[in-house]
């Protein structure tokens, strides 16, 4: 059962100012896309930091009975980004490493965007985008109609706030001062094809969520030791839901595919290309 400890930093390494746990998470990220020949790298390599940091640092859960009644809840809105989470839940024994192998394949239970019922640690069934927020909400409602203590965290995209369903989420949890629930926005600055400022400009973001009824903190989303404070923090201001702005690069730590739009999504990967992405994770590291 994890309750929260809090786990040292380890050292920076190389140019990419990422640690050595980081980059042996990515590498297993890349190790899955061999295996599957295709998955969308960019959204997931922005992630590893958040994700990891929730589910070392700052998440209640039992990874032996993931239905367990006061676990916290943690739900990847942008499903997309989903092979930086089962890497973490496959680390934290949600399901055996070989299944990561699995990825995409007939025979496993990893899928290209998570599948609530069918992957243990994974809290809904999202892809389509804007959904995870409004189920986050009901969680959050739920927890308080039960008296229950655990808490709601929801990662979104930059791009995925375009959805209209985001914001009237963000009304309805402001609304009722859900101060157990947590937004989480993966802020990379691009979606599928093209700059979130060319496709629908949300800026300023901290100022929307502030004028939706909700407190707002922006960190660096690579770094683990502000990523920690920030979300250990919450609820940000008593009696109001929180959003953390998490400044990210898409597609960080292989520096030919940071930024790249061309990595958003890949299929058909080669041998030649997971080479050159595990070298490039190398020279990072």
């Amino acid at each position: 059962m994890n309750t929260s400890p809090i786990v040292p930093e380890l050292p920076l390494q190389g140019s990419s100012g990422l640690d050595a746990r980081s980059l042996g998470l990515r590498r297993t990220i890349v190790r899955m896309m061999a295996a599957s020949r295709r998955g969308h790298l960019g959204a997931a390599l922005s992630l590893v930091e958040i994700v990891r940091v929730l589910y070392d640092d700052v998440l209640r859960y039992d990874p032996k009975n993931p239905g367990w009644k006061n676990r916290d809840r943690c739900i990847l809105s942008k499903g997309h980004g989903c092979l930086a989470l089962y890497v973490t839940l496959a680390e934290k024994g949600f399901f055996p490493t070989p299944e990561l192998w699995k990825f995409c394949n007939s025979d496993g239970i990893l899928g290209g965007h998570p599948d609530f019922g069918k992957v243990p640690g994974v809290e809904a069934s999202t892809g389509s985008l804007g959904h995870g927020l409004p189920i986050g909400v009901g969680m959050a409602l739920n927890a308080r109609y039960e008296k229950a203590d655990y808490r709601t965290f929801v990662i979104i995209g930059d791009g995925e706030s375009n959805e209209g369903s985001i914001w009237e989420a963000a009304m309805c949890a402001s609304k009722h001062r859900l101060s157990n629930l947590t937004v989480i926005v993966d802020c990379n600055g691009q979606q599928s094809y093209d700059t979130t400022t060319a496709v629908l400009d949300m800026e300023p973001l901290a100022g929307k969520w502030k004028s939706f009824g909700f407190a707002v903190a922006e960190v660096d989303g690579h770094n683990v030791n502000a990523l920690r404070s920030a979300l250990r923090s919450v609820p940000l201001e008593p009696d109001k839901p929180s959003v953390i702005i998490c400044h990210t690069i898409k597609g960080k730590g292989i520096r030919f595919v940071e930024n790249n739009l061309n990595w958003h999504h890949k299929s058909n990967i080669t041998d030649e290309e997971i080479r050159t992405l595990l070298a490039a994770l190398e020279e990072s590291g």
